[in-house]
């Protein structure tokens, strides 16, 4: 499960970011920001991304007031985001008002980087994360999902993940990253319909590649599997996707990692970066939005 493999992160209220702009940084602050771009920009897995302190950081500040419409301009203006980041908050800056406030929910197969491409897309939209694994662990007084999973199988979690997203359908300005099962239940689609799906399309073949490397203990589907972690994982990848696969079709957009290394001249997808994937999926997201605005207007008013 993606939560696992990321550190748990604690979900920030909201911040009216007009407050900071025009105001001095703070050398001290200012330096431990530009440690965590460092850091943020060195990363290659997608598995491996650590929570943003900053956010962390900005929770003690009172007020929950939605700061989405001009967050990406005080990021820029701040300097706060490295200048290879512009492209996406200049994205992010347009697929906003489309939005209109409207939550998402990032669905795909374990080890698509939901968890990863979820927490960018959050912070340049000045949005809320929740992981659903996370919000379920925490529930389970910290019981890990693999530890869920053996004491109280898998029936027992999956209708722990429609609890948490019913919860989570009743909120706006937030990114949710969603188990890789929770589209297999007609009823999650019910909540996820209320703000903009978007499925993580990654080959099996990279996915087998990504969960070798970090080892099958956190995700229960594949740790029962003997024999080397790259075939366990590529077999059980591939019965999983032959039941789940054509659930995934019913997201409102779909980011193809394949199309994406196609367009950039990549030979590879793991040569995509979370920054390239992030700016597929508003694109994607703005197309949707704006043929489901074409349909809703009346013939008579075009």
């Amino acid at each position: 499960m993606e939560g696992a493999i990321a550190q748990r992160v604690q979900y920030p209220t909201w911040v009216d970011c007009r407050k900071f702009e025009g105001k001095p940084l703070g050398s001290l602050r200012y330096s431990q920001r530009v440690k965590e771009e460092k850091r943020f920009r060195g990363l290659v897995a997608l598995a491996h991304l650590q929570p943003d302190r900053r956010y962390d950081q900005r929770r003690s500040v009172s007020s929950e007031v939605s700061c989405s419409d001009n967050n990406s301009s005080v990021l820029l203006e701040a300097g706060r985001v490295h200048p290879f980041d512009k492209d996406l908050i200049l994205k992010a800056k347009e697929v906003i008002p489309y939005l209109n406030g409207r939550s998402m929910y990032l669905v795909g197969m374990m080890g698509s980087g939901k968890t990863t491409v979820g927490k960018l897309m959050s912070k340049v939209l000045g949005y809320s994360f929740f992981d659903c694994d996370t919000l379920i662990e925490q529930a389970m007084n910290g019981a890990s999902v693999a530890e869920i999973f053996e004491h109280h199988g898998e029936s027992f979690f999956r209708g722990k993940e429609t609890d948490a997203l019913k919860k989570l359908s009743s909120m706006y300005h937030v990114v949710v990253s969603t188990g890789g099962g929770a589209v297999i239940r007609p009823i999650n689609w019910k909540y996820m319909n209320k703000g903009v799906s978007i499925w993580l399309d990654v080959p099996l073949e990279a996915l087998a590649h990504r969960i070798a490397a970090v080892g099958t203990d956190s995700r229960p589907l594949l740790h029962d599997e003997s024999g080397d972690a790259y075939t366990v994982a590529f077999k059980r990848l591939s019965t999983i996707w032959d039941e789940r696969g054509e659930a995934y079709t019913n997201a409102n957009a779909r980011v193809s990692l394949e199309n994406i290394a196609v367009k950039l001249g990549y030979k590879d997808v793991s040569d995509l970066t979370p920054t390239e994937i992030a700016i597929e999926a508003f694109e994607q997201v703005q197309s949707f939005l704006e043929k489901e605005e074409t349909v809703e207007i009346p013939d008579g008013d075009l």
